[in-house]
């Protein structure tokens, strides 16, 4: 700027500078002068572009100072900007010629102190609170004994030998490591990523889903431990489906991944101490239970025992319940042959009175009419065939003179084969119709000859006739002229029926004689 002004002398005219000039003239004059600084104050406005560039402001209580993070500056800082939080930013002081501007280029950001990442890390939790996060509902119980554990945690620090010789000791289990920064930088996206691809393992794959997760750290500084404090690590902790337990630090540190995880370990030693119980411990245990299980067992078998025999004592003989109903079936199984041969002489009444109701010239008298209507249809048949087969020749006959010759023929060979045809089906009608009847009429027969009597007179039975009639009393064979018997091999005559035997007078009491009585 001053090698433009040498240009001019005193009292000509000013020279004239283009936009350009007089912007690169600037931007020159401030990095020259200022390079790069260190500078104080609170962060104001924060905007990030899509683009990933973050525009933001640092003021004090005069002036505000524009500043510009590009984006592959952005990735490289340790604390991004928030509003609210006093900083130190590190960068290169230049001027933006197109709006007439100057800023700060941003390279490193730096909180300005203890107190103001407390505030800041204040300012998180109230705001993750609010959302639920910290909520202990939503805390999942630790599983009893996990098959898998998965560690997040630096593969080359004393945490991972100490919760593997703690878990070594207790209840061996087996252990995925997820090998991870725990300060710094990365040490916050590499922390939620452990824990999203434990989460995204398949159950039951090639590489086992853990059970339960612990994510670990040694103690350190408030600025070492910033990293497990980051938004992103508590949002992937609260997504977990897996349970896990926080083991950040020394019994004093506390970040905001404890609030936010299942369950909080002073140190990662007792981290490994909650996850698995002592394998010793928990057998004997199991053997106190067994014990006390067989000692309840036999306790109860003996109370239930003296029990069952206390409300024997109460109870009736089983002989004395069975007594009754001895008595009763003796005395049915007595009764039952009586009633059986009285109940089969009744029966045996009963069908010999029915048998002898049936008489052959009876069931005869019957099947004449259905054999003598049979004969007549059968005879009434033929002649009705003839008569309708000459009736159907006179109708052709009829027809003849109105055909001619070939179609005469072709008629008559129907008619005839029609004829012929109901010829064959009238025959077999009636050759089934009458074997229909003539089956009937044999099981009637059958019926007849094995209901009749004469198949009870094989049995040994007898009809006795008196007079042409069967006579069934003693009272009616009296009255009677002559009797017949029928037998299965044939009748047998008696002539007169026999005379009722006469009445024997009683004998009359004998009168005593007289004379001197005995003494006795």
């Amino acid at each position: 700027m001053s090698d433009l002004l040498e240009d001019t002398t005193p009292g000509e005219n000013a020279p004239e500078f283009t936009v350009s000039e007089i912007s690169g003239a600037v931007k020159k004059t401030i990095e020259g002068a200022f390079g790069r600084v260190r500078v104080r104050g609170e962060v104001g406005r924060v905007f990030k572009a899509r683009s990933g560039h973050l525009y933001y402001d640092v003021k004090d209580d005069r002036n505000v100072l524009a500043c510009t993070t590009w984006k592959g500056q952005a990735a490289r800082l340790s604390v991004q900007p928030e509003e609210g939080l006093e900083v130190i930013v590190t960068g290169k002081l230049t001027a933006f010629g197109a709006q007439s501007k100057y800023n700060l280029n941003v390279e490193e950001v730096e909180v300005a102190g203890e107190g103001a990442l407390m505030a800041m890390l204040e300012k998180r939790k109230k705001a993750l609170a609010a959302e639920g996060l910290f909520d202990v509902g939503r805390k999942q119980r630790l599983p009893y004994l996990p098959e898998v554990i998965g560690v997040v945690t630096s593969p080359s620090g004393a945490v991972i030998r100490d919760i593997l010789h703690r878990l070594r000791d207790r209840f061996p289990r087996k252990v995925l490591i997820w090998p991870v920064a725990v300060q710094g930088a990365a040490c916050a996206p590499e922390v939620a990523r452990a824990i999203d691809g434990f989460n995204a393992l398949t159950p039951g794959g090639a590489l086992p889903r853990p059970d339960l997760l612990i994510v670990a750290r040694g103690g350190g500084s408030i600025e070492d431990l910033w990293g497990f404090n980051e938004e992103i690590v508590a949002r992937a902790v609260a997504a977990s489906d897996i349970p896990l337990i926080s083991a950040v630090g020394h019994e004093t540190d506390t970040t905001l991944i404890d609030y936010v995880s299942d369950l909080r370990a002073p140190t990662p030693t007792a981290a490994a101490e909650h996850a698995v119980p002592v394998r010793l411990e928990l057998l004997a245990w199991v053997e106190e239970q067994s014990a006390r299980l067989s000692r309840g067992m036999g306790q109860a078998v003996m109370q239930r025992g003296q029990r069952l025999r206390d409300l024997s004592r109460a109870l009736p003989r089983a002989e004395a319940l069975l007594d009754s109903p001895r008595q009763r079936l003796d005395q049915v199984s007595l009764r039952l042959p009586n009633a059986l041969r009285g109940l089969t002489a009744t029966r045996r009444v009963k069908l010999t009175e029915a048998s002898a109701g049936l008489r052959p010239r009876v069931l005869t008298a019957r099947l004449e009419p259905m054999r003598d209507r049979i004969a007549t249809t059968g005879a009434r048949l033929g002649p009705a065939l003839g008569r309708a087969a000459a009736e159907k020749r006179r109708e052709l006959d009829r027809l003849a003179p109105r055909l001619d010759g070939a179609r005469l023929g072709e008629a008559t060979t129907l008619r005839k084969d029609a004829l012929a045809e109901a010829a064959k089906r009238l025959e077999r009608a009636f050759a089934v119709n009458t074997a229909k009847h003539r089956d009937r009429m044999d099981a009637l027969e059958r019926m007849r000859q094995t209901l009749g009597y004469t198949e009870t007179l094989k049995r040994g039975y007898a009809v006795v006739r008196g007079d042409g009639d069967v006579v069934t009393t003693a009272k009616a064979a009296g009255k009677a002229g002559a009797l017949e018997i029928e037998f299965a091999d044939g009748r047998l005559a008696l002539g007169e029926a026999p005379a009722k035997p006469a009445k024997k007078p009683k004998p009359k009491p004998k009168t005593p004689t007289p004379g001197q009585g005995s003494l006795f």
